[in-house]
């Protein structure tokens, strides 16, 4: 069995006197992507902002490579490999693409799935790099997307963290943004990944948790959901 690259475990946050994750536990292996579903505040930001270091729990462990890094600084957390993806981008606008990138470049540690430098993000997304002098808030919403997966990746991480990649865009950009993500995991990087759109994350997923009302209701490998045939209405609101 893979080891874990990533574990939550009974995870309680709270924003204020707002109890948001009650008790929540996942496991992401190495080298797999696993999707975290649920409606809109079921706690799937939280428990990234918890992953991260942006918001300490209340009570519960974050460990990732099985090292405890709960409560830490997010400076912290990104140095043993772990990097966002955010929702809505997030991108330095008055930075051009390049300067956007530079920022975030950090040397690769041991047992990361590849090095990440410039001419690598580059490749994996040609229209940024024809844009590299190009102010970052000029870019087209698909562009700027690309822009913040190429960030994360410049700090070379063991997990990524992508939240609400398709957001906003165009169907053929969200197709060109899910087949990089399936590139990324064929390299080996451990991926987690929130998605509104269930279906996008049932064709790339190799595991799934369901969040609803800041609890798991439902968990395991992708093939088992689809097996037992699990009422995504009941949990998402699908209809």
């Amino acid at each position: 069995m893979a080891s874990e690259a990533l574990r939550l475990h009974e995870i309680d946050a709270l924003y204020g006197d707002s109890h948001v994750l009650h008790r929540v536990s996942l496991r992401l292996g190495e080298g797999r992507l696993l999707g975290l579903l649920g409606r809109n505040g079921a706690g799937k930001s939280t428990a990234m902002s918890v992953t991260v270091g942006l918001l300490p729990p209340r009570h519960g462990r974050v460990e990732v490579f099985g090292r405890a890094v709960t409560g830490r600084p997010p400076e912290t957390i990104a140095a043993q490999g772990v990097a966002l993806v955010p929702q809505g981008r997030r991108i330095f606008r008055s930075l051009t693409v390049r300067e956007n990138l530079a920022v975030a470049g950090r040397t690769p540690q041991a047992g990361a799935s590849t090095g990440w430098t410039l001419d690598a993000v580059f490749t994996l997304f040609p229209r940024i790099g024809e844009r590299r002098r190009q102010v970052a808030g000029s870019l087209s919403g698909g562009e700027q997307q690309m822009l913040a997966i190429g960030r994360a990746l410049m700090s070379n991480p063991r997990v990524l963290l992508m939240d609400e990649p398709s957001e906003g865009l165009a169907p053929q950009i969200v197709g060109e943004v899910m087949a990089t993500i399936r590139r990324l995991k064929e390299q080996g990087l451990s991926i987690l990944l929130v998605e509104q759109n269930p279906k996008l994350v049932f064709e790339v997923a190799d595991d799934i948790v369901i969040l609803n009302g800041g609890r798991v209701v439902a968990e395991g490998p992708t093939a088992e959901f689809r097996q037992r045939d699990v009422d995504l209405r009941q949990h998402l609101g699908i209809f």
